[in-house]
């Protein structure tokens, strides 16, 4: 089945392109559960601590502005979690997959206006839109359009809960997304801001690809883990 677009040609729903049967596929029904996960996942997150210094700001803050970015991920992303429970998700784009280019853009430009209101409505002086609006090459990705026109996969969110870490969930769900990478010859793309983080990745596999470092102190590490066929071709390199 296809969805007819208004704005040109069909595009195949999400749901149809990409399927881990290991994990729980989330959907609208469960926003708000994967709002507060997300909000307790990243409250200390030196990315949104950069963004909004003040943490009552923040607090407030987060809930509204994951929201807003649900609303886009759901359209265009590819959304998991370990369990219905939803006790750690990985929320994974294809960078593969047709996608109507004006229609994603209206869809991305809808849920900026609606993330600029909200930051507005809150700080009414402006200061953290403006730190949005400098911290743009930190929030979207646009580091990736160097890595050519491999099929990959990017990780948009990677997160366990606070109270569930080191036991397994974070291992599960990623451990699924890259055997999905593998089996359909894909490398996988992904960012952080926490420099300790970079241990775990490399664990899977990840490795350093760049160090994006604009406007802000804060350094975003951008990692990539080359598909099964390149890292065998490096192996025998």
């Amino acid at each position: 089945m296809e969805r007819t677009s208004l704005f040109g040609p069909t595009i195949k729903k999400v749901s149809e392109i990409l399927k881990i049967d290991q994990l729980y596929p989330v959907d609208q029904k469960d926003a708000d559960k994967l709002t507060d996960l997300l909000t307790q996942c990243f409250a200390e997150d030196p990315l949104y601590c950069q963004l909004i210094p003040q943490k009552t700001m923040r607090k407030r803050l987060l809930p509204g502005l994951f929201q807003c970015d649900l609303d886009e991920l759901f359209q265009t992303c590819h959304v998991y979690a370990d369990s219905p429970e939803m006790n750690g998700i990985i929320i994974v784009s294809d960078e593969t997959e047709p996608q109507n280019g004006v229609r994603r853009r209206i869809v991305e430009m809808f849920a900026s206006w609606k993330t600029a209101a909200l930051l507005l409505e809150e700080d009414p002086s402006c200061k953290t839109l403006w730190n949005f609006i400098r911290g743009q090459e930190y929030l979207n990705s646009e580091w990736t359009e160097d890595l050519g026109e491999a099929p990959r996969l990017h990780v948009v969110y990677f997160a366990v809960r606070p109270s569930k870490r080191g036991q397994g969930v974070a291992s599960r769900l990623m451990k699924a997304v890259l055997a999905f990478a593998d089996e359909n010859g894909m490398e996988v793309s992904l960012e952080t801001h926490n420099q300790r983080n970079l241990e775990i990745y490399r664990h899977y596999g990840f490795h350093l690809f760049e160090v994006v470092k604009k406007h802000f102190p804060l350094k975003q590490f951008c990692m990539v883990r080359p598909s099964e066929a390149a890292q065998g071709s490096l192996a025998a390199s």
